[in-house]
């Protein structure tokens, strides 16, 4: 369970930072009975909301109204099944870039592509899709306590934007740790070679050979040189990370700089090689 403070803020404002955050702003935007949000908005900025967790993939808070007590409330998006995931996932490992933005505390520019591709979607469509329960007598939702959460959440989303995922159904810590074990996994041939050896040594009629791995790359025979090619790799370190996170302006100069720096690596060691 994570929980976050929320302190009184005389100047409550949601900052146009970051793509993220602007898409939830957006949400609250485009909602038709915006006197609601604004009442809500006025309580966040006065600092009425006195905690914010999550509880599973819920947001749970305490905001106080008119009533002695404070409020308790809940909000809560249609968490993605263990299959759905799983397809995401296997996306996402694909380009080892989105495991870095993440992990650097920043949402993937594309990232809703590869959700969209999957036949889902990370941001609801509307205020619709975000459900919520308070403990208010007001029986119209989302009431001000609600409201005023939600624009407390742009703010959660800035500092940490793998809050969506939580809400989904993954924290950012599973999710990291699936695209770390999905992008070790052994290749296919590798997995077989593995099992034949294994299926080798543990046959009694098959002499098991014993390797010092220490000495695995040692070769002391010279080399015949009709038999040896050596060639740069078909893919480079730059198609491995694929698109880099750069403004549009300034992408295609440093991509030039850094395809031109990798070159006269590849070819310095083809060099050494050769020599």
């Amino acid at each position: 369970m994570t929980a976050y403070s929320s302190p009184p803020s005389p100047a409550y404002v949601l900052e146009e930072e970051a793509w993220w955050v602007q898409r939830w702003v957006d949400l609250l935007n485009a909602y038709r009975f915006k006197k609601r949000l604004e009442r809500g908005r006025i309580y966040a900025r006065e600092g009425h909301i006195l905690s914010l967790e999550y509880k599973g993939a819920k947001v749970t808070a305490l905001v106080q109204g008119t009533a002695e007590e404070p409020y308790t409330l809940s909000i809560w998006l249609d968490t993605f099944s263990a299959e759905d995931w799983g397809y995401v996932i296997d996306s996402l490992s694909e380009q080892a870039i989105y495991s870095a933005q993440l992990l650097a505390g920043e949402m993937p520019a594309d990232i809703e592509a590869v959700f969209t591709a999957n036949g889902l979607s990370l941001y609801p469509f509307s205020l619709g899709e975000v459900h919520s329960k308070c403990s208010c007598p007001d029986p119209k939702n989302p009431c001000k306590h609600i409201a005023a959460v939600y624009y407390q959440l742009g703010d959660l989303f800035r500092e940490d934007p793998c809050v969506l995922f939580q809400l989904r159904g993954r924290s950012r810590e599973s999710l990291l740790e699936a695209l770390r074990q999905k992008r070790q996994v052994v290749p296919p041939t590798e997995t077989a070679a593995a099992a034949e050896t294994t299926e080798a040594a543990s046959s009694p009629s098959l002499p098991v050979a014993t390797v010092d791995l220490s000495q695995f790359w040692r070769y002391d025979e010279p080399l015949d040189a009709d038999l040896v090619v050596i060639a740069p790799s078909e893919t480079t370190i730059l198609d491995t990370l694929g698109k880099l996170p750069l403004p549009p302006e300034d992408a295609p100069t440093v991509m030039a700089h850094l395809k031109a720096l990798y070159q006269g690596s590849a070819q310095q060691a083809m060099i050494r090689a050769l020599g």
